[in-house]
């Protein structure tokens, strides 16, 4: 497979410099247009969100002073169907950071061609600061903030960075106590027993598996030899992990934001669980095991490995150090985990990027099915669940691998025009109001 075609859009940019979330959005999605012929208008609307909304979130602290923080919700593009997208509470969210956020979140919708459009929304906090109260009077007065923008037909919530089934479940009942009536689907990842879908938390882990796995087969590689390093060892990072070891790979490097961890025999998956499950924090720091030794957190991106599956945040391979990434394979089970830059350097040595905008989107994919099982209210069992997921992944997959086949273009560059394709298509479709 031939590298980026148009890449000339990325090299006039100065080596090294730091380029913003929203910025590295553009520049993906401006890779796209010599692949298409949207007209000049079509590309305008797709480059810009439909709404940016800011609101202030005062909170009484346990202590009773009160503090006041920043929130934000962007409904990126509602051409193909309502905005959806997740709610992260983390000192890093910034408007740009949401705005990218949500742009991601059209594309990987459209990719694997469920109804949506891209949403995404924040809190800028440190949730580590705040006790279980002071999270649900958070979650309880934003939601009313952002309550004229979200619901079950226009905008849907979701867990992300920091956020959780018991978050969604306060913006449930804050939504139903505001409206007057049940609005289960105004968000999705709640509680099994609030309308949640069974197997959501595992979704976008499983997601990853599968993109994995077409990767090794495609790369010819047997999953059984696959040595595979997994960076940010939350949600996402751990199921795929112990998913696709017990598909038969071996995770050799494994990290969160307390430590990196090597083991070059593999870890007993179902070990560090355990160990997690009763840490302060849910970390991996203290974590000991025969055969394991703590290494820095850059150098696990860089162990020599078959698949590295980036899973934690935005940019975190870079121009700095992408020359130094060994892995055959990079599955982005993180949102926007390489930069531009980075992603010519691993093009250029022929490296295989699975993106994030198909890699990861599981999750969204069965955030999908617990809304159409929330508005029919008829739920499913897991196994329907999986095997739905299951089928949609992999065509979502076989098609952009025949488009980046057909046209020689890199897999990043083939979910692009896949997806903004679809997008346009619908703006032309619907025509400009009024």
């Amino acid at each position: 497979m031939k590298t980026h075609r148009g890449t000339e859009l990325l090299q006039q940019a100065p080596t090294g410099t730091q380029i913003s979330p929203y910025e590295m959005m553009l520049q993906q999605l401006d890779l796209v247009r010599e692949q298409t012929d949207i007209p000049p208008g079509i590309w305008q609307i797709l480059r810009q969100p439909e709404r940016c909304l800011e609101v202030s979130v005062p909170v009484t602290r346990d202590d009773g002073e009160i503090e006041v923080f920043t929130g934000y919700r962007v409904q990126h593009n509602s051409a193909r169907g309502p905005c959806k997208g997740g709610i992260r509470y983390h000192v890093g969210v910034t408007m740009d950071e949401v705005k990218a956020l949500a742009g991601w979140m059209t594309w990987k919708c459209a990719v694997v061609n469920i109804p949506y459009g891209g949403g995404k929304g924040g809190i800028a906090c440190d949730p580590t600061r705040l006790s279980q109260r002071e999270l649900e009077r958070l979650t309880r007065r934003y939601t009313a903030m952002i309550f004229p923008l979200i619901g079950p037909k226009r905008d849907i919530p979701a867990p992300d960075v920091n956020t959780n089934a018991s978050v969604m479940n306060w913006i449930v009942d804050t939504a139903t106590l505001l409206s007057g009536e049940p609005v289960p689907g105004i968000v999705t990842g709640k509680s099994i027993e609030l309308g949640g879908a069974r197997g959501r938390r595992e979704a976008t882990g499983r997601g990853v598996m599968f993109a994995t796995l077409a990767a090794l087969q495609r790369g010819n590689i047997d999953v059984s030899n696959a040595r595979i390093a997994v960076q940010g060892f939350g949600n996402v990072g751990s199921i795929a992990a112990l998913l696709l070891a017990e598909q038969g790979a071996k995770i050799v490097g494994i990290s969160d934001v307390s430590c990196a961890l090597y083991c070059p025999s593999g870890f007993d998956l179902r070990h560090v669980l355990d160990f997690i499950a009763g840490s302060p924090g849910h970390l991996l720091a203290g974590y000991d095991a025969p055969g394991v030794e703590e290494i820095a957190k850059s150098e696990l991106l860089e162990l020599d490995v078959d698949v590295l599956i980036p899973a934690a945040l935005e940019a975190q391979i870079t121009a700095r150090n992408a020359h130094n990434v060994q892995a055959k394979i990079i599955v982005e089970g993180a949102n926007g985990p390489t930069t531009p830059e980075g992603d010519l350097i691993l093009a250029d040595r022929g490296a295989i990027v699975v993106p994030d905008i198909l890699a990861n989107a599981g999750g969204v994919v069965c955030s999908y099915f617990e809304w159409v099982q929330n508005i029919q209210c008829f739920p499913w069992e897991e196994d329907d669940t999986n095997r739905r997921l299951g089928r949609i992944m992999q065509r979502a997959i076989n098609e952009v691998w025949q488009l980046a086949q057909e046209r020689e273009i890199s897999l990043r560059l083939a979910a692009y025009v896949l997806a903004v394709e679809r997008v346009a298509q619908a703006a032309r479709l619907r025509g400009i109001f009024p």
